[in-house]
């Protein structure tokens, strides 16, 4: 009996050594310090150099002042801010090459069987940043517009620059697709068919062709970094290259034909397009030639509503008043004023230059009429009169020939990619007395029958060509052409008296 508990006290000693060490002959202990939730950066690049780390806990299970922060299980220089809040300086040498390292912390214990570790954060090292993309050439650079004939209308293109990635920690390239007349529209993400470091080919799907606009492709490359949802940040690195337009039922000619400035007669003001983020607006500069002093040279945007919001959509045609007050242009912003009709229009913008304090700048719609003759219309090329009464423009109806005669019909069918073109101008009575508003048409179209029955009312040129006659059964008008539309329309301005 008394070698039987022997035995027992025996068996009963050496279960307690088993239960109380590990194979390293140490006591077996978990983790009783704090409970981290995150540390901020979570990631930077290798050799970003020295930097400060902040490391939270929850609030129940949080740090003392006798916490310290621990990299890779060695203690760094740590400040302790308050129960879920340290920080600690991580040296540069920490830094050098990427890879990932463990944060946690260690409180001093407070019995047995403490050991004051928390859990383990991950902090990622990675390596160079991205590069930025360059774009040097989108082959091809144009695409007719399909209407409603979209299905089969793709267009594959090949994108030529530098610095494509195939792929990264946080992806590779996008070529990306953004029209300029509906500008809410976020770049749109077009499908790539092959990749290389230096070209890239991508389709435009026909739907996004259905109209003449002018796009915007991009290249973009992602930041490199750690990408652990919901961040993910930091990210370095990357980003949008150079934007290359994209022309949707146009070419380039047209392009560069609306952009010609336009400039006052003492050669002071500017008037010109430009891009202002990815619109198109127009500008007056103020360039204080002839000013001696008391002048300092600045930019305005004209293209504006009345609260001196920009168009939300491009601007084109700008041409100015020899003084430099009145700038008319062609826009298709629906922004620009209450009740303006879809698509391009003709605007003066009233800048105030050189009027009394109590003038107020704004911009009003020149093409229309009460009569419906411009209903359905596109309206361009504004000319303006010196003074800024009156406005001429051309009127374009894009392939209407129900609504004109049939000898008028058959010319414009004929005509491919081009709707009746008229000629208008609009008397706005700026510094009239007893005068209403109204807008002429002073062009005629094919099929035109004369205005009494019996003879024609078609225009009748001066011998020098200078002006320009149109007779209707109570009056005869004067215009002085300005500007050659094509063979067929001469854009003309009422001679004033």
């Amino acid at each position: 009996m008394k070698r039987f508990w022997t035995a027992v006290a025996v068996a009963g000693f050496a279960f307690g050594l088993l239960a109380g060490c590990n194979d390293y002959n140490n006591s077996i202990q978990y983790n009783t310090g704090a409970t981290l939730t995150n540390i901020a950066p979570n990631g930077l690049p290798a050799g970003a150099g020295s930097f400060l780390l902040t490391v939270n806990a929850n609030q129940l299970n949080g740090f003392n002042s006798t916490t310290v922060v621990q990299w890779n299980g060695q203690k760094l220089a740590s400040t302790f801010v308050d129960t879920t809040t340290m920080t600690a300086t991580v040296p540069e040498t920490l830094m050098a090459k990427p890879g990932t390292a463990f944060v946690n912390t260690l409180t001093a214990q407070s019995g047995t069987g403490q050991n004051g570790l928390s859990n383990t954060l991950a902090f990622n090292i990675y390596g160079a940043p991205n590069p930025l993309p360059t774009l040097t050439s989108v082959t091809p650079g144009t695409a007719p517009a399909c209407g409603t004939s979209c299905s089969n209308a793709a267009v594959m293109i090949t994108v030529v620059g530098t610095n494509f990635l195939q792929s990264s920690n946080n992806g590779g390239s996008l070529v990306t697709f953004a029209d300029k007349l509906t500008p809410m529209q976020q770049p749109t993400a077009l499908s790539i068919t092959s990749f290389s470091d230096t070209q890239i080919q991508a389709v435009i799907p026909g739907t996004f062709l259905a109209n003449a606009d002018t796009a915007t492709i991009v290249v973009s490359n992602p930041g490199s970094g750690p990408c652990n949802q919901p961040s993910c940040l930091p990210l370095v690195g990357g980003g949008n290259s150079n934007p290359f337009s994209f022309l949707i039922g146009g070419g380039a000619p047209a392009a560069i034909a609306e952009e010609t400035p336009a400039i006052s007669q003492d050669g002071r003001y500017v008037v010109y397009g430009s891009q202002q983020g990815q619109i198109n607006q127009i500008l007056l500069k103020d360039t204080c030639v002839g000013i001696s002093s008391g002048c300092s040279v600045n930019t305005r945007v004209v293209s504006v509503a009345a609260d001196g919001t920009a168009g939300n959509a491009d601007s084109h045609n700008a041409v100015v008043t020899p003084d430099g007050r009145y700038v008319a242009f062609s826009s298709a912003a629906t922004n620009l004023v209450e009740g303006a009709a879809a698509g391009r229009q003709v605007y003066v913008h009233d800048t105030c230059i050189g009027a009394e304090n109590s003038c107020k700048p704004a911009t009003t719609l020149i093409s229309t009429d009460s009569q419906g003759a411009l209903n359905g219309t596109e309206s361009v090329l504004p000319s303006i009169s010196s003074t800024g009464r009156y406005v001429a423009f051309v009127a374009i109806t894009p392939s209407n020939t129900q609504k004109i005669p049939a000898a008028a019909a058959a010319i414009v069918q004929a005509a491919p990619n081009s709707g009746l073109r008229q000629v208008f101008v609009r008397d706005t009575c700026l510094g009239a007395t007893d005068c209403t508003p109204k807008t002429t048409r002073i062009s005629m179209m094919p099929g035109d029958a004369p205005a009494n029955g019996t003879k024609p009312a078609g225009p009748a040129v001066s011998g020098t060509a200078k002006q320009i006659a149109l007779a209707d059964r109570k009056s005869a008008t004067v215009f002085t052409p300005t500007v050659a539309v094509d063979e067929n329309v001469v854009l003309a301005t009422r001679k004033e008296q």
